[in-house]
């Protein structure tokens, strides 16, 4: 077993939206701003050439304790998956990754589409999206929904 260590993170902006804590989903379609701090604004320069980004973001609201298999979104009719084998925010890290469509760049404000995380959320990191695979592979309870 390997040894667990903290790895410092320091956050580079902030969500800002009008998402709480909400049903599964609610957050499709939702427009949110992740403003940037003025210290990172010149690592924003030609982002918008690029259509949709990767956010790594804190899970800064997540308080319950880590649940190795889950009902996806805590419904008793969906199968026991492990929770990795879900989008669910109750991870062991507190870390999340969403692509998001990118709308626009305004100096330090990043407009984004799709972006699941709540307002005021950390923002790690951003990446642009360089490739998608061709075909994805999902779970046939996921296609049903």
């Amino acid at each position: 077993m390997s040894k667990i260590f903290t790895i410092p993170v320091q956050p580079i902006g902030m969500v800002r939206n009008k998402l709480g804590r909400r049903n599964h989903n609610q957050w499709k379609d939702t427009t949110s701003q992740i403003i940037i701090e003025p210290a990172f604004q010149d690592a924003l320069y030609k982002l918008d050439e690029y259509s949709h980004i990767e956010v790594i973001f804190q899970l800064h609201e997540m308080t319950s304790s880590f649940q190795t298999r889950i009902h996806p979104t805590g419904n008793l009719d969906l199968p026991l998956m492990g929770a990795f084998a879900t989008r669910t925010p109750n991870r062991p890290s507190r870390i999340a990754l969403t692509t998001c469509k990118l709308l626009n760049i305004e100096k330090n404000t990043l407009t984004v589409q799709d972006l699941d995380a709540y307002n005021n959320s950390p923002v790690i990191d951003i990446k642009p999206v360089t490739k998608c695979p061709q075909k994805i592979k999902t779970p046939k309870w996921l296609t049903k929904k």
